[in-house]
């Protein structure tokens, strides 16, 4: 039984291809190092996006906390209370703080997804600003 030749592998394979095309030297070890920071910038943004959201998600909990803690504090004042008029002084007391809770944390929340996509994209602009040095630098080598 003929043994099957071995599959050459897919380095070998893309150096014939530039031997028969006759591309020049290619090092394929800084070929590979660009590549890889490219992913390692890829992963730090994506984890400053992650940190973001969490972030966001546990600023969320405590709002809700909060206004669940109110709106039971606000419940129990109300049962108290016989005068009319009290009854509505209470009712606007709590609408404006409401409504001031939630523009802050509308606020807070913003600032935490700026921040968060800010920090993501300085990580990828610094890495476009590398990757474009790195071409830079290779060109003026070669010249």
């Amino acid at each position: 039984m003929a043994k099957k030749p071995e599959p050459e592998n897919f380095m070998d394979m893309f150096a014939k291809l530039g031997e028969g095309l006759r591309l020049p030297n290619m090092d394929v070890e800084k070929i590979l190092a660009h590549h890889r920071k490219n992913l390692e910038a890829l992963q730090k943004s994506a984890s400053a996006t992650a940190s973001g959201a969490s972030s966001l998600m546990a600023r969320q909990r405590e709002v809700l906390q909060e206004t669940l803690r109110e709106i039971t504090d606000m419940a129990q004042d109300f049962r108290g209370s016989g005068n009319p008029q009290d009854l509505v002084a209470k009712q606007v007391e709590f609408a404006r703080k409401s409504f001031e809770a939630a523009v802050k944390n509308a606020g807070e929340s913003a600032e935490i997804v700026r921040k968060s996509g800010s920090e993501s994209i300085e990580v990828l602009r610094s890495r476009i600003k590398e990757a474009m040095d790195e071409v830079r630098e290779t060109f003026e080598k070669k010249s």
